[in-house]
């Protein structure tokens, strides 16, 4: 385990266990379309994590209906609990480094299929050729080793099976980025730059994290967490702002 994921694991192993509340299900930063057609339809007590949810259905473009589908880097489990409540697969297997997360969400989430264990991205628990569907959200930036981790997905992949990934970058490391899925193994289906919608989802959902950061967490985090959420001000959102921080998503497919 290199000092990069090291550093990020003992991180969100100290945030899972100081902040326990079952509402906070997700850690993405949204997506909100520029040009919004039929608005996606959900149940009331998911509409509050809304650009959430609209990461993931942007990101997992697939009939997901009777599949096994597997979620590394499952964070506070939102993402599998929504992709096996509407999604329709078979099963829904959510991985995380962090044990208290792990926990958090074996006791609150709950969904058809769904289940959680604790696991390293780049030495995954599973054996060869279990998934149909490998989901990655916001999460390969913390990993000291992404063609490892890449390694892994093909491996855990059945044939033909699909991976759907999306996170962020600095500027100068997009292109390096997009060479390691090339190199992947898998086949490159699609690739986009979604900055822009990542942006407009953090300006709109900006209200509602900002009270939720000001009722669960002392002064004294308020304004490193208005950094690692990029909430409007902070000096994360100015990098997305200003495109020295991309934000891409890509499908692939393994052979």
């Amino acid at each position: 385990m290199g000092l990069r994921q090291t550093s990020w694991h003992g991180f969100y192993e100290v945030l899972a266990r100081r902040v326990r509340r079952p509402e906070w299900a997700f850690m993405n930063y949204g997506f909100a379309p520029l040009d919004p057609a039929v608005p996606l339809a959900l149940e009331p007590g998911d509409e509050a994590d809304r650009f959430c949810i609209q990461l993931y259905e942007h990101v997992v473009a697939a009939d997901l209906t009777g599949l096994d589908v597997l979620e590394v880097g499952c964070g506070r489990g939102g993402g599998a609990s929504y992709l096996s409540r509407y999604r329709g697969p078979r099963s829904t297997t959510g991985v995380d480094l962090a044990a208290a997360a792990v926990a958090t969400c074996a006791r609150e989430r709950r969904g058809p299929g769904l289940r959680f264990t604790t696991g390293d991205a780049q030495a995954l628990p599973f054996p060869d050729d279990s998934f149909d569907v490998v989901v990655n959200v916001e999460s390969s930036h913390c990993y000291s080793s992404v063609p490892r981790f890449l390694a892994e997905v093909a491996r855990v992949l059945r044939p033909g099976g699909r991976f759907f990934w999306a996170d962020f970058r600095p500027a100068g490391e997009v292109e390096r980025t997009r060479a390691e899925l090339r190199a992947s193994g898998l086949a490159v289906d699609a690739e986009q730059d979604v900055t822009a919608e990542v942006v407009r989802a953090l300006d709109l959902d900006s209200d509602r994290k900002l009270a939720l950061v000001r009722a669960w967490l002392p002064r004294v985090a308020h304004p490193g967490f208005a950094r690692f959420a990029a909430l409007p001000g902070s000096s994360s959102h100015r990098a997305f702002q200003e495109r020295r921080t991309r934000y891409l998503s890509a499908a692939l497919t393994a052979p």
